[in-house]
C-alpha cells in the first residue's frame, strides 16, 4: 500500500477514534475501566462480571461502560499501528527531496503522547486538564494526518504544489482550535448544564461567574473528577467563555468568507463551512434548551470535528493560486 493510501486510511481511523472518544466521554465511560491498558486486568471483558467483582471488591462494575472504553482503545491501537507504518515509510524516504518525513515522525511522537494521556486519564481519575489535552491531542492527530495527506498529494503531483498562503484561514484555524479547547474544557468540567438560559446563561442575577476558578487548569491531583467538582459560578463562567468563543469564531468565519468570496472556486467550500457552523450553533442552543441529551451532545461533538475538516480543506485550497488561475482560464476559454 502506498503512503498516500495509508494516510487516507489513517484519517478514517482517526475520525473513528475521535468520535469514539466523544462517545466515551459523553457516556461517562472514561473510568469504565479502572486500569490501563487492559480493563479489569483483561483485554477482553467477560460476559459475566462475577469474576471481575471478586478481583475488584468495592468497585461498581459496569460492563457496558467498560466495553465502550475498550472499543475506543482498540481503535486507538489500530491507528497507532498505521501511524507507525507511516513513520517507517518516512524513514525509508528521509533522503528523498520533498517527502514529508519530519511530519510523519512528528505524528508518531504525538500518537505515543496520546497513549500516555489515555493512561493518565484513568490513573488521575479524569483530571480535567488531562482529559482536555487528550481530546485536543486527538484533534491534533487528525489535523496532522490531514496535513500529511495534503503534502503527500502535492508530493506525488508537483503541478498542484501550493505557491501561496492565506492569513485569514490561518486565523480561522487558530480561532477554531481555541473554541474546540473551550468546548473540551466545558465538557470535561461537566459545565454543559451550567446555564439555564440559551442567551443570558442565568436569568437569576444572584448566580455569579467565577472565571478565575473556572478557567484555572491547575486542580488537585487525587480526587475523582467524574461528574465534576467545580461549583456553579465556576461552571457558568466556563459555559459563558465557550459562548464568547463561539461568537468570536462566527465573526472571524464571516470575515474570512467575505475575503475569499471573490475566488469563485472556493464559494462552494465557504458555503459548506458556514452551513456547518450554523448547524453547530443551533445544536449548541438545542443542547442548552433540552439540557444536553445524549444524541444532541454527540451531534455537537461530531459537527465540531466536521468543522475542523472543512476548515483544513478551505485552508489548503486557499493556498493555491494555481487553482484560481486555472479556474479563470477555463472561464475565459469557455
Amino acid at each position: 500500500m502506498s503512503a498516500l493510501k495509508l494516510v487516507r486510511s489513517a484519517i478514517v481511523l482517526a475520525l473513528i477514534v475521535v468520535l469514539l472518544g466523544g462517545w466515551t466521554r459523553l457516556n461517562d465511560a472514561g473510568l469504565g475501566c479502572p486500569d490501563w491498558p487492559g480493563c479489569y486486568g483483561t483485554w477482553v471483558l467477560p460476559s459475566d462480571h462475577v469474576e471481575l467483582a471478586q478481583g475488584y471488591p468495592g468497585v461498581v462494575i459496569d460492563l457496558r461502560k467498560g466495553w465502550i472504553e475498550m472499543i475506543h482503545r482498540y481503535a486507538a491501537a489500530c491507528l497507532g499501528l498505521v501511524v507507525l507504518m507511516l513513520a517507517v515509510i518516512a524513514l525509508k524516504n528521509r533522503t528523498v527531496t520533498g517527502y514529508p518525513s519530519k511530519l510523519s515522525l512528528l505524528l508518531l511522537g504525538l500518537v505515543v503522547l496520546q497513549g500516555l494521556f489515555g493512561m493518565w486519564t484513568v490513573t488521575l481519575k479524569l483530571l480535567p486538564v488531562i482529559v482536555t489535552l487528550h481530546l485536543m491531542g486527538g484533534l491534533a492527530t487528525l489535523t496532522l494526518l490531514v496535513l500529511l495527506e495534503q503534502r503527500l498529494s502535492h508530493f506525488y503531483n508537483p503541478q498542484a504544489q501550493p505557491t501561496g498562503g492565506h492569513m485569514g484561514t490561518r486565523i480561522l484555524l487558530f480561532c477554531l482550535f481555541l473554541q474546540l479547547l473551550l468546548g473540551g474544557w466545558t465538557s470535561t468540567n461537566y459545565a454543559g448544564w451550567a446555564c439555564s438560559d440559551w442567551l443570558l446563561c442565568n436569568s437569576d442575577e444572584t448566580v455569579g461567574y467565577d472565571f478565575s476558578t473556572g478557567l484555572n487548569p491547575f486542580m488537585a491531583i487525587g480526587p475523582n473528577y467524574e461528574g465534576g467538582l467545580l461549583d456553579a459560578p465556576a461552571r457558568a463562567a466556563i459555559q459563558v467563555s465557550h459562548r464568547l468563543g463561539a461568537l468570536l469564531l462566527i465573526v472571524v468565519s464571516c470575515w474570512v468568507a467575505l475575503s475569499l468570496w471573490r475566488r469563485r472556486y472556493l464559494r462552494f467550500h465557504i458555503t459548506l463551512f458556514l452551513a456547518a457552523l450554523g448547524v453547530q450553533a443551533l445544536l449548541g442552543i438545542a443542547n442548552i434548551v433540552w439540557m444536553l441529551p445524549l444524541g444532541l451532545a454527540v451531534a455537537h461533538h461530531a459537527v465540531a470535528v466536521l468543522l475542523l475538516l472543512l476548515a483544513l480543506n478551505l485552508h489548503d485550497r486557499a493556498r493555491s493560486p494555481v487553482m484560481e488561475a486555472n479556474h479563470e482560464y477555463r472561464v475565459v476559454c469557455g
